[in-house]
């Protein structure tokens, strides 16, 4: 399962859940938490099911966000959800692996799990305690947390995280490679500034992030194109593989002037993997 593009879509809003699904997102999360209005949940849920069952598996990868675990609105959202045609359920602040193991045990099926898993202080400390069981990747977010510990903001005066959230940021991006599944980034709030969401986009997946979430319609393309490798990343990754055959049993090799060894194997393997190569 590809997931470069991952778009918040309201479960209240049918209307726009019809209309993502031409997007191009990888995935659609159909938000039953925050997007929603306490009097609209019950509504919500019933457009969600609705949507997903009119789907039948088609299109994009469908994830539902659930209410936190800690509330009593979780139990009607995993009862609305039960046997739909559907990928996952994204779980709003998780904490560690037991959260996913209570949701999981909860959940009417065998649906992969995302956590959002940073959204309270207790939250930080069990980053690494994640592993495969269950997850369709980790993720974060950088709007709970602040306001959770009294914080006035997690980003500085040009839009960049502060100290704090700069190392939940890599603790996350650690976490979910420890735990062998996809790291994905959290969104660029300012759905307008489409140049600043490129830079922002680029640096994650310079890092080691493999997609991004997206909270408008207009961010979709732009986050595609930069969790997707170039032409030029595809023919160097093809030529280190191609040097590697052709020599079984070296260490190090050069390639245009270059050393490469071990390392860059496996990176060009897992750039061609992201490639359906």
């Amino acid at each position: 399962m590809r997931l470069r593009s991952l778009l918040f879509v309201p479960g209240d809003r049918p209307e726009r859940m019809e209309k993502a699904l031409g997007l191009g997102a990888d995935a659609l999360i159909l938000d039953l938490e925050d997007a929603v209005a306490p009097s609209a949940k019950a509504a919500a849920r019933a457009a969600v099911r609705a949507f997903v069952d009119a789907r039948a598996g088609e299109g994009p990868a469908l994830f539902v966000r659930v209410n936190p675990l800690d509330g009593d609105l979780v139990a009607d959202d995993v009862a609305a959800i039960a046997g739909a045609a559907m990928t996952g359920v994204v779980l709003p602040k998780a904490e560690g692996r037991a959260s996913v193991a209570t949701l999981r045990a909860m959940l009417p099926g065998d649906y992969a799990v995302l956590p959002i898993a940073s959204e309270t202080p207790r939250a930080v400390f069990t980053l690494g305690d994640y592993d495969a069981t269950g997850l369709a990747g980790l993720t974060w977010g950088a709007e709970d947390l602040p306001a959770a510990i009294g914080a006035a903001t997690s980003r500085e005066a040009d839009g960049g995280y502060t100290d704090p959230y700069r190392v939940v940021r890599a603790l996350t991006l650690f976490g979910a490679h420890a735990a062998g599944v996809p790291a994905i980034e959290t969104v660029y709030p300012d759905f307008r500034d489409l140049d600043g969401l490129a830079a922002y986009a680029a640096r994650g997946r310079r890092d080691g992030f493999t997609g991004m979430m997206a909270i408008h319609p207009a961010q979709v393309a732009v986050i595609n194109a930069a969790f997707s490798p170039s032409e030029a990343e595809l023919a160097q990754a093809r030529a280190v593989v191609a040097l590697f055959d052709a020599n079984p049993g070296a260490g190090a090799l050069q390639l245009d002037g270059k050393m490469v060894d071990a390392p860059h194997l496996k990176a060009a393997r897992r750039l061609l993997a992201t490639a359906g190569e």
